[in-house]
């Protein structure tokens, strides 16, 4: 029997953050004899906008962030998550934060709901953004391991509060995030097309995107606009009224709040917006347990989400005050094929040295299996390049490119040193 296939969690970590958690203001008590000068979020100095650069790993955007007086500390902006999140719990414990409230929070997976502790009064700074008196959420522990998926540190989760507070700009070609004023801010056609979102629940829906499934005419579904998630296109099949594909690969989809997450991996024809027409999408498909009985279709009738694999394409400005969005395609990208993993790789990297890649698992059958590899083989060299100067997602970018390339690999077993080669492989 094969193994199942395997992503890293970052391809659903929108879906895995979606709670039905209220961390608003009701937290947070104030005496009533202060006088409260700042709440909420602002542009140092009362400017109109601000940018700032960002970093992408699998797809994901990565900024750094200040909580008081701390030191940077990368937080991925997602805009499904309502709440600031710290997923590091060694974090918060070496800032001393106090808490005033224990909560129990539900995710997607199979086990139970985890545990976290509400903080309040805290100054959440994004460069030259501060959010005043803010409300902090910190896991009890660190149960999805985004640093050791991602190969570089990741200590929390935002998202809600910046986007509800301005216009906000993600320019995916030039890794600049751009914070406008509402107020100040006027449409123009250089931000691309208009197309209506509706913010429910904390969540940016689109009902713009359209799929076109083998033997079926196109049709409109409602999906959740998910910067926080890596994946292109995830539906839910059970609840949707979408088919899954002839040709599925089984997977696991990775590990959310509630334990792992399974699924299948299928390709969608053709998906659409507006002008933009994009063939052959890998889409996930989540397990009913794992996903419909946490996020029933009364959940606003959604059927899936757009990630970052499929944002990344576009120029996208989210107006959550006037209720649209605005995406401008990028040339260089709109046409570029998806590919899934064609190696058959578990890596992630050690804990406690992020330097350090390890081989998880191995898909029996695949290129890195017929090369040898196994799981506990510390990864040394991928392509001349030591992995100090290389991080997980980085890795599996190069196993998604082409298929046929060759991938030269060295790894150490039992502190032998071994080399092995293999050409990538597509399995879907």
């Amino acid at each position: 029997m094969k193994k199942l296939s395997s992503i890293t969690v970052m391809m659903l970590t929108g879906i895995l953050l979606v709670f039905s958690l209220n961390t608003t203001a009701q937290f947070w008590k104030k005496n009533k004899d202060s006088v409260v000068e700042n709440y909420g979020f602002h542009i140092n100095g009362g400017k109109k906008s601000y940018s700032l650069s960002f970093k992408v790993y699998s797809n994901l955007i990565v900024v750094p962030v200040v909580l008081d007086e701390s030191d940077t500390l990368n937080f991925i902006l997602d805009t499904g998550v309502s709440s600031i999140f710290i997923t590091e719990p060694a974090v918060a414990e070496k800032l001393g934060l106090e808490y005033v409230r224990e909560v129990a929070i539900s995710g997607a997976g199979e086990g139970k709901s985890l545990l976290a502790m509400v903080s309040i009064d805290h100054d959440f700074k994004l460069g030259k953004i501060t959010g005043y008196r803010q409300n902090v959420v910190v896991l009890s522990e660190d149960i999805l391991n985004l640093s050791e998926f991602m190969g570089v540190p990741i200590h929390g989760i935002f998202g809600h509060s910046l986007f509800e507070n301005f216009i906000v700009t993600i320019d995916y070609n030039n890794l600049v995030l751009t914070v406008r004023q509402t107020e100040s801010f006027k449409y123009k056609k250089k931000y691309g097309q208009k197309y209506p979102i509706v913010v429910t629940q904390s969540k940016p829906y689109t009902d713009a995107i359209r799929i076109t499934e083998r033997g079926k005419p196109e049709r409109n579904v409602r999906l959740v606009i998910d910067t926080g998630a890596g994946h292109a296109l995830l539906l839910n099949s059970e609840e949707g009224n979408i088919a899954l594909p002839e040709k599925v690969i089984r997977a696991n989809l990775g590990r959310g709040l509630n334990g792992e997450i399974f699924g299948d991996i299928g390709r969608v024809p053709k998906v659409s917006i507006g002008k933009n027409d994009l063939y052959d999408v890998l889409a996930s498909f989540p397990d009913s347990l794992a996903f419909s009985m946490k996020f029933p279709p009364s959940d606003d009738n959604r059927q899936g989400s757009i990630g970052g694999e499929f944002l990344r394409r576009f120029k996208l400005t989210l107006n959550y005050n006037e209720g649209y969005m605005a995406l401008k395609p990028i040339r260089r990208r709109i046409n570029q094929p998806f590919e899934h993993d064609m190696s058959g790789l578990d890596i992630r990297a050690q804990k406690d040295n992020l330097k350090r890649l390890f081989v998880i698992d191995v898909i029996e059958g695949s290129p890195g299996d017929l090369a040898g590899l196994k799981a506990n083989d510390e990864i040394v060299f991928v392509n001349d390049d030591h992995v100090d100067k290389l991080t997980v997602a980085e890795i599996y970018r190069l196993f998604s490119k082409k298929e046929g390339k060759s991938i030269d690999i060295f790894y150490r077993r039992n502190g032998v040193l071994t080399f092995t080669t293999f050409e990538l492989k597509r399995a879907i």
